[in-house]
């Protein structure tokens, strides 16, 4: 009988802690690189939910996708949301975070807290609602506080202008999101240790310059994280565009998201649709690789 310090000893070690993740892994495999791998093969394919038969394509669903100028719309859409969110959810979130840790005072420190995180417990649905209301040319309160304060000339259909219906949609993400990630960012420089502050003081070092010697540099870990996410699902967003504006008007706040829905279930180009979402895939994980390789030459580097 092998013992754990042999290899056939070693190798049972190793077969018994697979045998614990196999599972996992199945299920992984199973709900998401195989629904991966089967859409990019129906991207190949022209077929209808409605008709039976599938006939084979190759690119020309990618090559419609060039063709398509609602595509390259939903797509610049997307990089507006990503990096509007990049700016506010990350890079404003970490210096409000960083104001909430070194310059309010405990008490009302949590009562900031409390008031930021709020809008991320609503539901995507009623704070689309919300805002489709905020929006509203008539009664809505954002035209009405512009009349009040003697601002009337900047009234404005919001939502049903193609020139501000993404840009309305975007700054509800960002009231709604901007909260959340200021607290884990939060949670990120309550681990910092002490005693680098204090080093930094000594040093002579004001608020900010310690902020960007030492704060930024501990949450980095964290920081990429957000990035990733927030870019992932800036390409991704779906649910705010249908509630808020459907893609309208005109397409102008389509996003890849609700551009694949419309043309799968509205056209039903389902060949197509696939080819959108291989796309949204290719983006996400390219931005999530680009921004992870980044972080680890840094940290190499550091």
């Amino acid at each position: 009988m092998g013992h754990a310090g042999t290899p056939h000893g070693s190798m049972r070690h190793r077969l018994r802690h697979s045998l614990y993740v196999a599972p996992a892994l199945a299920l992984v495999a199973l709900f998401v690189y195989y629904p991966i791998v089967e859409n990019v093969r129906l991207s190949l394919f022209k077929f209808s939910v409605f008709k039976p038969g599938m006939r084979y394509v190759g690119l020309d669903n990618y090559r419609q996708a060039v063709a398509d100028p609602v595509f390259w719309q939903a797509l610049l859409n997307n990089v507006f949301y990503a990096v509007t969110s990049v700016v506010f959810q990350v890079g404003a979130a970490l210096v409000l975070a960083a104001v909430l840790e070194e310059a309010v005072g405990r008490r009302l420190r949590g009562l900031l807290r409390t008031v930021y995180f709020v809008p991320a417990a609503v539901s995507m649905t009623v704070a689309g609602l919300l805002f489709q209301f905020l929006y509203q040319p008539d009664a809505g309160l954002v035209n009405s506080a512009l009349k009040a304060v003697g601002l009337g000339s900047l009234q404005h259909d919001w939502l049903g202008d193609a020139a501000t219906s993404i840009w309305g949609v975007i700054n509800m993400s960002q009231w709604q999101s901007f909260g959340y990630t200021t607290m884990l960012l939060t949670v990120a420089m309550q681990r910092i240790p002490r005693e680098l502050y204090e080093a930094a003081t000594v040093d002579g070092a004001g608020r900010v310059r310690t902020f960007f010697t030492v704060t930024v540099p501990m949450v980095r870990e964290m920081t990429t994280l957000l990035v990733i996410l927030t870019i992932s699902g800036a390409f991704l967003v779906f649910n705010e565009v249908m509630v808020m504006t459907g893609g309208g008007p005109s397409n102008s706040s389509q996003v890849l998201g609700t551009w694949l829905y419309a043309s799968a279930f509205t056209g039903d180009d389902m060949g197509y649709a696939a080819a959108i979402g291989t796309v949204m895939f290719l983006i996400t994980f390219a931005a999530g690789a680009v921004q992870l390789l980044h972080s680890r030459r840094k940290a190499a580097t550091a």
